[in-house]
């Protein structure tokens, strides 16, 4: 057998010229691995690599992070284990990783076709959060714990919920200035998936997902006076579930007014101990894994406020990194809406985009006390293992959606419609 120029025995594997050596089997492997690689990705446009690339080097920076923020915690709950909770995440991530690009190759109308039904599937999940199986926790009912393993609906449930709305507006698009397209059957199962949530006490994550629904019926094109209606009922139902939570206007009152002595030991340690711990990392940071606030200082070290670590830990250096790579992952996304032209693919894109970014807004806002305590995490960086793979799930959709050898959702329809004809 000829190989680059030499004649290999095929048996044997010893050169029989003098030609070219032969390359060891396991250089081989390595190399037809980098082969595939570069094939996964090679029809595909700049952006989209970038985009994907932004991904991974999230997930691995958060996973660098996880093990710094969470060690302490980690040891004290989990018999002396200092890793218990970074080889929790890691598990996740390696299970993520491989669910994005299993779903990245789904074609996109199998997609579309199974919207309808994964979002009732969320409903009924989110639904379970009230049985015996759910979970309290932070004072939200918002988990669920079956066979041992626990998790939160909701996360899923914002996934199916984009997927569910482009397809029902993809084909209203031209009627998307009356309110029927957006109260039948849209504005129902909108209703019913935040109400899920709101009534599991979850603000937070019910307020990620009207944004959500906000940017993708904007996205769709929407009437400016009908949005102006759609923010004003979303502010005065927000406003109404602050009222009915003592704990929560506890917290808004003393973002507004500022912490005194008698808020310090209640609404205000976490506030306080975050600027703490960002003052502290200065310009260039105290050295990964040197956090002071981790020891018991700060709750929530490795979840909902994980980029206070980070600057503290990596200084303004990593916090700018940070907020750079969620800048680089809103253009790409953003790149990938405007040039896809079929509109299903548009409003998911859209949709993912909204969402990660706009979480990634408001965790970094609670963080430097722009924003009142919500309880949101950041996304790739915080734990949380169903957080982590809706987060990946719903990248793989995107990436499925905009490949440059995927067959987009309208011209599949089209050439249906030429077939039957």
């Amino acid at each position: 057998m000829r190989l680059n120029g030499a004649l290999i025995d095929a048996e044997e594997g010893d050169p029989l010229s003098t030609g070219a050596p032969a390359r060891p089997k396991s250089s081989s492997r390595e190399a037809t691995s980098v082969v595939r690689v570069k094939r996964l990705f090679a029809k595909d446009s700049p952006p989209y690599v970038v985009m994907v690339a932004t991904v991974l080097f999230l997930v691995i920076f958060g996973l660098v992070m996880v093990l710094s923020s969470s060690f302490v915690d980690s040891a004290l709950g989990n018999n002396g284990n200092f890793f218990a909770v970074f080889f929790r995440q890691a598990s996740w991530v390696l299970i993520g990783i491989p669910l994005m690009l299993v779903i990245s190759r789904l074609p996109p109308i199998t997609i579309r076709r199974f919207a309808p039904s994964a979002f009732l599937a969320a409903l009924v999940l989110q639904a379970l959060v009230f049985t015996t199986l759910g979970v309290t926790s932070g004072g939200n009912r918002n988990w669920v714990s079956i066979a041992g393993f626990q998790g939160q609906p909701s996360e899923v449930l914002k996934v199916a919920l984009i997927v569910w709305m482009a397809a029902i507006l993809a084909d209203r698009l031209d009627r998307i200035g009356e309110w029927r397209t957006l109260y039948q059957p849209l504005g129902f199962g909108v209703v019913i998936a935040i109400g899920a949530v709101m009534a599991g006490g979850d603000l937070g994550t019910a307020g990620v997902m009207a944004l959500v629904v906000i940017g993708i019926v904007f996205l769709a094109g929407i009437r400016w006076q009908h949005l102006g209606a759609i923010l004003a009922g979303v502010a005065v139902l927000a406003a109404a579930a602050a009222v009915f939570a003592p704990s929560r206007i506890r917290r808004i009152t003393t973002w507004f007014s500022g912490c005194t002595e008698e808020d310090y030991l209640t609404t205000c340690w976490q506030s306080v101990h975050s600027t703490f711990a960002l003052g502290s990392g200065g310009v260039f940071g105290v050295g990964l894994g040197n956090s002071r606030a981790k020891w018991s200082w700060l709750p929530e070290a490795e979840t909902d406020f994980i980029f206070a670590i980070v600057g503290e830990e990596l200084g303004l250096l990593g916090t700018t990194l940070v907020i750079v790579a969620f800048i680089v992952l809103a253009i790409t996304m953003a790149h990938l809406v405007r040039k896809n032209s079929d509109p299903f693919a548009r409003l998911v894109t859209g949709g993912v985009m909204v969402w990660l970014i706009g979480q990634a807004l408001i965790n970094i806002a609670v963080v430097l006390e722009l924003l009142p305590v919500l309880g949101i995490p950041l996304p790739f960086l915080s734990v949380g293992g169903s957080a982590l793979l809706a987060s990946l799930s719903a990248m793989g959709i995107v990436m499925a959606l905009n490949r440059q050898d995927a067959e987009s959702v309208g011209d599949y329809l089209a050439r249906s419609r030429r077939q039957k004809s």
